[in-house]
C-alpha cells in the first residue's frame, strides 16, 4: 500500500522559500541528532545506517555539508533533545504518524493535538495506529527514460523488497540497513535518483476520492510545517 504523495512532498521541499530553509535545516538536524542517539551514539554513518539515510536525505534537501558536519557534532550538547511519535486520526478515516524531536513534549503535544482538531482529525492514544506502520528504505528513481525495466532488476537483484512504477519513475522499497547499499547499486547502474530515506509506510492504505484529498493533504502539509516535525507518515493513497 502507498501513502502520500512521495513526489508531491519531493516538489514541496524543492520549493521551499529562503526564509523557511533555516527552520528546513533546524529540523534536519535534530532528525541527524535523532538518528546518533538512535544508532548508540555513533556518529559514523558507515556504520549507523539512520545516520546515513538521514545525512543523505540532509543533501537531498540541499542542506550544505558544513551544516550537516555541525548537526554530528553537536549531537552531544542536544541532549535535551528527544523522539516522540504521535499517531492520530485524519478526515475520511486515514491513519497519521507523526516524529517529532522536542526538548518540551508538552508543547509539542498541544501543537500536535490543535493540528490534527483544526483539520477535522483528532490525536490518538499510543498504538492506536503505529500497528499499521512498517519501518522501510524508500528509494525514489526519476523517470529519466521510457523503460526502467534495467533498474527495476537492478532493485530487485540488489536485495529490494518491492519496486513500484508510476508516471514519476520507481519506488523502491528496502529492508532499512540495505537502503545505502542498494541506492548505490542503482546509482551505478545509472538511476537518476531524486531521494532516499527511512519512512514507515501504512499496510492499509486508504483511498480518497479527488474532492477528499485536499483536506488530507492540508492537514499533512501542517503537521509537517510544525517546527519539531521530522517526518509525517500516512495511510492516504493522495
Amino acid at each position: 500500500m502507498s501513502g502520500h504523495s512521495k513526489w508531491a512532498q519531493i516538489k514541496r521541499t524543492k520549493g521551499v522559500l529562503d526564509q523557511k530553509r533555516g527552520l528546513l535545516f533546524s529540523k534536519l538536524s535534530k532528525k541527524i541528532s535523532i538518528a546518533v542517539k538512535e544508532g548508540g551514539g555513533s556518529n559514523d554513518p558507515n556504520v549507523n545506517y539512520k545516520l546515513k539515510a538521514a545525512i543523505d536525505y540532509a543533501k537531498d534537501q540541499g542542506m550544505p555539508n558544513d551544516n550537516i558536519e555541525r548537526a554530528i557534532k553537536n549531537t552531544a550538547n542536544a541532549g535535551e533533545i528527544k523522539e516522540a511519535i504521535y499517531e492520530g486520526y485524519g478526515p475520511f478515516g486515514t491513519a497519521f504518524l507523526v516524529e517529532t524531536a522536542t526538548d518540551n513534549s508538552n508543547r509539542t503535544y498541544n501543537n500536535i493535538r490543535k493540528i490534527f482538531s483544526d483539520h477535522g482529525g483528532n490525536i490518538g492514544s499510543q498504538g492506536s495506529v503505529s500497528w499499521q506502520f512498517q519501518t522501510k528504505g524508500q528509494i525514489l528513481v526519476e523517470r529519466d527514460r521510457e523503460d526502467l525495466s534495467e533498474i527495476e532488476l537492478e532493485a530487485i537483484d540488489a536485495g529490494a523488497d518491492d519496486v513500484r512504477e508510476s508516471k514519476e519513475g520507481l519506488e523502491v522499497y528496502t529492508p532499512p540497513n540495505d537502503l545505502d547499499k542498494i541506492k548505490k547499486a542503482l546509482a551505478a547502474a545509472g538511476a537518476k535518483i531524486a531521494r532516499s530515506d527511512i519512512i514507515k509506510e501504512s499496510s492499509q492504505g486508504t483511498d480518497l476520492a479527488e474532492d477528499q484529498k485536499p483536506k488530507v493533504d492540508a492537514l499533512f502539509a501542517a503537521l509537517e510545517n510544525d517546527e519539531d516535525v521530522i517526518a509525517v507518515h500516512t495511510s492516504a493513497n493522495l
